[in-house]
């Protein structure tokens, strides 16, 4: 395989952040695998950039169930043989909801696709990345400002986000004598589907309800591909990208 033959696999690769990172990692010379729970979307995101099926593998994964995760990376070696960037995207919260209110499923589902899911897509690149010639490979994790400061009635997606932080550390030590890099990309007030709400009004850390600004979601789209494109001697640990006038830095 030649040196410009990159492969990037990315988890929630049909929508919001994770088709457009996909998007980029195309544009910048990457195969991609698209791994996310429903196909259509997949698909739909490859029709979109008019790929060639040489350079886009489409597999439906459930990131939280270990079998799912090894059939997902089991694929992605025998299309392309090799694995240099994982972006583990793929995440899902709650609704607004105190903290005494939160049922047990719904802790669970948040904890086993935000921090399970990524810990099992962690495991099988690294691997691979091992293992293979030339040796070694990338993991940017998506950690979003919540790892860093929460919104209110968000236990579940704050806690999963914190552990990521410490996942992420974890992962750039144990890897670098692999030549793994590993690190994460926390970002605010993307404008995505998701975070359309953000325009009529969410609840603040005062107990008001206010909007709040969003920014291009194809910005962070570039800044995963400008983490994913460095040479394996350099990383960024965290990098933080955010509308500039949401109410994060401060004291809210």
């Amino acid at each position: 395989m030649a040196p410009t033959e990159r492969i990037a696999l990315v988890t929630g690769a049909g929508t919001g952040i994770g088709k457009h990172a996909t998007l980029r990692l195309w544009e910048a010379g990457f195969s991609v695998v698209l791994a996310g729970r429903r196909v259509e979307p997949l698909e739909a995101t490859v029709q979109e950039a008019g790929i060639l099926n040489s350079r886009a593998l489409v597999v439906p994964t459930d990131v939280s169930n270990p079998e799912a995760v090894n059939a997902l990376f089991a694929a992605t070696l025998a299309k392309f043989g090799r694995l240099d960037v994982l972006f583990n995207n793929a995440g899902v919260g709650t609704p607004a909801i105190p903290v005494e209110d939160i049922t047990y499923e719904q802790w669970r589902t948040v904890l086993d696709t935000c921090v399970t899911g990524t810990f099992l897509c962690t495991q099988a690149a690294v691997r691979i990345m091992k293992q293979q010639d030339p040796r070694g490979g990338r993991i940017i994790n998506n950690g979003s400002i919540s790892a860093h400061a929460p919104r209110p009635n968000a236990a579940p997606y704050t806690a999963a986000k914190h552990a990521i932080t410490g996942l992420t550390k974890s992962t750039a030590l144990d890897g670098r004598q692999f030549d793994i890099a590993c690190g994460q990309i926390d970002i605010g007030n993307a404008e995505t589907p998701m975070t359309a709400r953000m325009k009529n009004g969410v609840l603040q850390a005062d107990g008001t309800v206010a909007p709040e600004p969003t920014m291009n979601v194809d910005h962070v789209a570039r800044a995963v591909v400008y983490m994913a494109t460095l040479p394996l001697d350099t990383n960024v640990p965290f990098m933080t990208i955010m509308a500039t006038q949401m109410p994060y830095l401060g004291r809210g």
